[in-house]
């Protein structure tokens, strides 16, 4: 069975007394365990589309299936427990609480979905160990570099084991050399089993990717099934 199943998902947005028709029936299904970038021009539809699999919006036509459920039709707090338990989100500005330190960022979906205050951190501990993150976990994020930053929001995304981890330009912010270790990451836990979603505009990223999307004008472009390229290694 499809861990995701679109069938002709139309998203419209009301500006004004003008309808305009963003995403104009999608199909698509991913299967557990791929590893798949969305692509697109700016207005292409793709940011829209990232927002309905991740369940932070829903149709206006179409249904969704998700794991088996139809999420296309839930109320706004079964959409939040799905976004909590399905989906490990990571943006490009990571998102993190700046008064909170690393291990308490990385522990707060568990909070949300009621895990005691031992498991959580036992559970916080040993993925900002997975993330490489062991000797930073009393930092704050102020205190930690950009990359380490998306790390710890790597690891939140991670902490309650969610059947997908969706990644909005996780490497957006960053330079060069700091992309390749994050993209590393991604690698990584892909290779563990983990269905990744990135969401990206840059063709290197892409690329790390075992199949591409494409989005134009609301519609799929193209779909290709590729070997991905391997990140460099880095020495951190």
């Amino acid at each position: 069975m499809s861990l995701i199943n679109i069938k002709e998902i139309k998203r419209d947005f009301k500006l004004g007394s003008e309808v305009l028709h963003v995403l104009k029936g999608i199909n698509l299904n991913i299967e557990k365990g791929e590893y798949v970038a969305l692509m697109g021009p700016s207005g292409s539809g793709k940011s829209t589309l990232m927002n309905l699999l991740g369940c932070l919006d829903t149709p206006t036509s179409g249904t969704y299936i998700l794991n088996g459920k139809d999420v296309s039709k839930l109320t706004d707090n079964e959409l939040a427990e799905i976004r909590n338990k399905e989906i490990g989100f990571v943006f490009q500005t990571f998102n993190l609480m700046p008064r909170t330190t690393a291990l308490d960022n990385v522990a707060l979906p568990m909070v949300y979905a009621g895990i005691s205050s031992n498991e959580r951190k036992q559970r916080a501990t040993e993925v900002l160990k997975d993330v490489g993150l062991a000797d930073r976990m009393d930092h704050k994020p102020n205190q930690l570099s950009g990359g380490q930053r998306q790390r710890v929001a790597v690891g939140r995304a991670l902490v309650n084991k969610p059947s997908i981890i969706l990644a909005d330009e996780p490497t957006g912010n960053l330079d060069s050399k700091t992309s390749i270790e994050i993209m590393n990451l991604f690698d990584e836990i892909h290779a563990k089993g983990n269905t990744v979603i990135l969401v990206t505009h840059e063709e290197d990223i892409a690329k790390h990717a075992h199949r591409i999307i494409r989005l134009r004008d609301g519609m799929i472009e193209s779909d290709e099934r590729r070997s991905p390229v391997k990140a460099e290694k880095i020495t951190l």
